[in-house]
């Protein structure tokens, strides 16, 4: 997948995005990021990419100018002949979850637009912008952050960048519930023990067991995922033991 981000920051990305799985990615030729600095194209002899918002208010907001200049020079070197799907974040934007990020794994190509300040002028969204996407109803002092968040959690769903494709699929969100407890050595540390039915070798009551938690978990931290969820009877049994239970 080729991936290029739009941003008045580019060193913000070099921490979270050139290390452990997404830096291997990268090494292998998986994923191919590059970071251009949308000041590099203003026409400002100040190099100024900002302006104060039209009608008042308070802050500043990224001019067009840079912006479509940049993202057009971008798009040339792109493979496709038409539009790519270009995302801008924002917190008036549809909020980002699992099953958009597998969607967008599938795209060979993708482009960010960093906004800073207030963001970015509203013709900018209009013309260029694909999709507007929120990470979660807070406000941050840019999109470096959110588009490095949403590019981990896209570059992990590539085929070949995580060890085993069973690594995701059974991961929070995947399958719609919250991902069941993990153990791993010593079985016995400082009195607190792996549950038996974890060594027991029985894969199939393994797989009931994790099940059972998932479903327990997800009940009493996000139950609004147990509506969306498909489940089974036996689910629907161990979900009314839960609610009985407590």
């Amino acid at each position: 997948m080729i991936i290029k981000v739009l941003t008045l920051f580019p060193e913000m990305f070099q921490g979270p995005l050139n290390v452990s799985i997404i830096k291997n990615a990268q090494e292998k030729g998986l994923l191919d990021i590059e970071y251009i600095n949308i000041r590099d194209f203003t026409d400002s002899k100040h190099k100024k990419v900002d302006d104060y918002p039209y009608g008042g208010g308070a802050g500043m907001v990224m001019t067009p100018q840079p912006i479509f200049d940049c993202y057009e020079s971008t798009i040339k070197t792109l493979h496709s002949s038409s539009k790519p799907r270009t995302i801008y974040c924002s917190p008036k934007g549809k909020t980002f979850h699992q099953e958009m990020a597998i969607e967008m794994a599938k795209e060979k190509e993708l482009v960010f637009i960093c906004g800073h300040y207030e963001g970015v002028d509203q013709r900018v969204i209009d013309e260029l912008i694909t999709d507007e996407i929120s990470i979660g109803d807070f406000v941050l002092t840019g999109g470096e952050l959110p588009v490095a968040v949403i590019i981990d959690t896209i570059a992990r769903l590539i085929p070949g960048v995580l060890g085993q494709q069973e690594s995701f699929q059974e991961e929070s969100f995947y399958s719609g519930l919250l991902e069941y407890p993990h153990y791993t050595r010593p079985q016995n540390f400082r009195g607190l023990t792996v549950p038996s039915v974890l060594f027991s070798g029985n894969h199939k009551e393994i797989e009931k067991w994790r099940r059972k938690k998932s479903l327990e978990i997800t009940l009493h931290r996000r139950p609004d995922l147990i509506e969306k969820a498909e489940l089974t009877e036996e689910d629907k049994k161990n979900i009314n033991a839960f609610k009985n239970h407590c």
